[in-house]
């Protein structure tokens, strides 16, 4: 029976021995898929142009400056001159350039520039009631104002008006006051 002990014991040495191979073979096998798993690729990526470094290191330690291109220089050089505005005179200036004119909608008509000529003229338009009672014109209401926005101009006859509407030079007058006081001569 010790024979068969021996054997057995011996073949019980075996198979503890080819356990103990299997055991770590699947212990090498589980790191193996443990490290496959917990590994992964870094997607390529591209770093485009890095910006190269103003200091720049030489033989013996020494450090070099680098100068940079002309362009950048200018921007960024500390001796460069900024154009301040105050906010203030800017709000200022936008706002004059726009009451300047009527606005996009009317044209651009500018500013009214009153001078003695067209306030004569604005006061007999005004008063064109008193020169003729027998003419019904519009009441206005109050005392004479100029427009805020408007502008004088000359009309120029057409090439096809120059027979039938054409006025002659004798009764072209130079303003507006001249032109309605001889129109109400003729009507009398």
């Amino acid at each position: 029976m010790a024979a068969v002990q021996e054997n057995s014991d011996a073949q019980i040495e075996e198979l503890m021995r080819r356990a103990e191979q299997r055991l770590q073979q699947e212990e090498h096998k589980e790191l193996v898929r443990r490290y496959e798993v917990k590994s992964f690729r870094f997607p390529k990526l591209s770093t485009g142009d890095i910006a190269k470094p103003h200091i720049e290191t030489a033989e013996h330690g020494t450090m070099v400056l680098r100068k940079e291109s002309n362009e950048n220089a200018a921007t960024k050089s500390p001796l460069h001159m900024r154009k301040v505005e105050d906010p203030v005179t800017v709000r200022k200036r936008q706002a004059e350039e726009r009451k300047a004119t009527a606005g996009e909608r009317w044209y651009n008509l500018p500013k009214t520039d009153l001078t003695p000529e067209l306030k004569r003229d604005l006061q007999i338009l005004k008063m064109r009631n008193v020169l003729d009672p027998h003419r019904h014109y519009k009441k206005e209401g109050g005392k004479m104002r100029a427009p805020e926005y408007s502008q004088v101009g000359k009309i120029i006859e057409g090439p096809t008006e120059y027979h039938s509407a054409r006025l002659s030079n004798r009764d072209r007058k130079r303003t507006l006051v001249e032109e309605v006081l001889a129109g109400e001569q003729e009507t009398g």
